[in-house]
C-alpha cells in the first residue's frame, strides 16, 4: 500500500494525506471465489500524456502501458507485486489477499519481447488462504496485507505479508500454506517485507527479501534461514517495494516515494554484483505514474530485458491500476 515518506517529513505528510484522502471504492462482503475467470478491460496509455511520441528515457524504451479494470469484480485493485514469464503468463498479488493470474497479450501477433503490451487474457482472480485454510481476508487487514510474490523452480509460491510480518509457502501440488524462513528482525509497522523474488543463483530453494523502510536485503533458503545481504541505496524519502534478479549478477530494485505536492515518484535502479549502480529509470509527473509497487523482469538471450511495473491503486477512485512495460538495453561498457 502507499506509504507516507519514511524520512523526517513522514508524520507531516501522513497528517496531510489523512485530511485529503480520496474516496475509497467499496469492498465486497466476501472474497472472490475461484471460478471461470474474469474479463479484464485494458486501456492503452502513453508514457507522456503531453507527447505520445515520447518513447525513450535514457536506455529504457517504453513498450506499452495499460490501465486494468474489470466490470465483473470490485477486487481488481491494490496490486502490490507481479511476476511475468517468457510464455506470457502473469501472476500478480493484491494487498487484500487476492491472486490475479492471466496471460499477457502483446502486439505484432504474439508473445515476444518486441511486442507492446496490449491486453490481459484468460484472467482469474482468487482469494489466497492462510494456514488455517480460510481466506486471508477473513481475518482482517492485519492478516491479509500481502505485498510480495515469488515462484520457485519447482512451482512452489512464496507470499510475503506485512503488519503481521511473515512469509507463507504455497506448495505447487496444493495443500495449506506453511511458514517459510523470514528475516529475524522487527520491521516498522506497515513497512515490512515489500520486496520478494526467487533467487536461483543461490539455489533452487533460495529467495531474496527486502525491507521497505531500511532497504536492507536478505538471501533466504527453505533449507536454512536468512542471511543479510546488501542495503539498497535509496535516500530517506524512498521505500523499497520490489526486487528482480537479473543475469550477470545484477539486481533491479523498485523504489517509491510520495508526497501530496509532487505525487508518486518512482525509481527503477539497476545495480551490478558489486552494488554499483549501472542505470536507473525515473518516473514522475507529468509522465504516466502512480503508486508502483510491483516489478517483474523478463530476459531475452539475445536482446533487451523487459521490465513490467504494476501499481497499487489503494482501492481509491482517484488512482489507477497501471501496468507499464520498458525494454532496457544496458549502456555500452556497463
Amino acid at each position: 500500500m502507499i506509504r507516507a515518506a519514511v524520512g523526517p517529513w513522514g508524520l507531516l505528510v501522513a497528517l496531510v494525506l489523512a485530511a485529503c484522502a480520496p474516496s475509497a471504492l467499496p469492498l465486497p462482503a466476501a472474497p472472490v471465489p475461484a471460478g471461470p475467470g474474469i474479463v479484464v478491460d485494458a486501456q492503452s496509455v502513453p508514457l507522456d500524456p503531453r507527447d505520445p511520441s515520447h518513447m525513450q528515457i535514457g536506455a529504457f524504451r517504453y513498450a506499452g502501458g495499460l490501465v486494468l479494470t474489470s466490470k465483473q469484480t470490485s477486487r481488481l485493485h491494490g496490486m502490490s507485486d507481479l511476476k511475468v514469464y517468457r510464455d506470457g503468463r502473469l501472476i500478480a498479488m493484491g494487498d487484500e489477499g487476492d491472486l490475479l493470474e492471466g496471460r499477457l497479450v502483446l502486439g505484432r501477433g504474439g508473445i515476444d519481447l518486441q511486442g507492446a503490451a496490449v491486453g490481459l487474457a484468460d484472467a482469474k482472480l482468487t482469494a489466497i488462504v492462510g494456514e488455517d485454510g480460510l481466506p486471508l481476508s477473513a481475518h482482517g487487514k492485519r492478516e491479509s496485507d500481502s505485498e510480495g510474490i515469488a515462484q520457485l523452480a519447482n512451482g512452489d509460491r512464496l507470499v510475503s505479508l506485512e503488519e503481521d510480518d511473515r512469509i507463507l509457502l504455497y506448495p505447487h501440488d496444493g495443500g495449506r500454506p506453511r511458514r517459510a524462513p523470514s528475516p529475524d528482525v522487527t520491521f516498522p509497522f506497515n513497512l515490512g517485507m515489500e520486496a520478494l523474488a526467487e533467487y536461483p543463483q543461490a539455489g533452487p530453494d533460495a529467495y531474496v527479501v527486502g525491507g521497505e523502510a531500511s532497504g536492507q536485503t536478505w538471501i533466504c533458503r527453505l533449507s536454512g534461514g536468512c542471511t543479510p545481504a546488501g542495503v539498497v541505496p535509496k535516500g530517506p524519502e524512498f521505500g523499497l517495494t520490489a526486487v528482480a534478479p537479473l543475469p550477470n549478477g545484477r539486481m533491479a530494485y523498485l523504489l517509491r516515494a510520495f508526497d501530496p505536492l509532487r505525487g508518486s515518484r518512482i525509481i527503477l535502479k539497476i545495480l551490478d554484483k558489486a552494488g554499483t549502480e549501472v542505470d536507473r529509470l525515473e518516473l514522475a509527473q507529468p509522465l504516466t505514474v502512480d503508486n508502483f509497487e510491483g516489478l517483474a523482469a523478463v530476459t531475452d538471450v539475445a536482446g533487451p530485458i523487459r521490465f513490467y511495473l504494476i501499481s497499487d491503486d489503494n482501492f481509491s477512485s482517484s488512482q489507477r491500476t497501471l501496468l507499464l512495460a520498458f525494454d532496457w538495453t544496458p549502456p555500452s561498457g556497463r
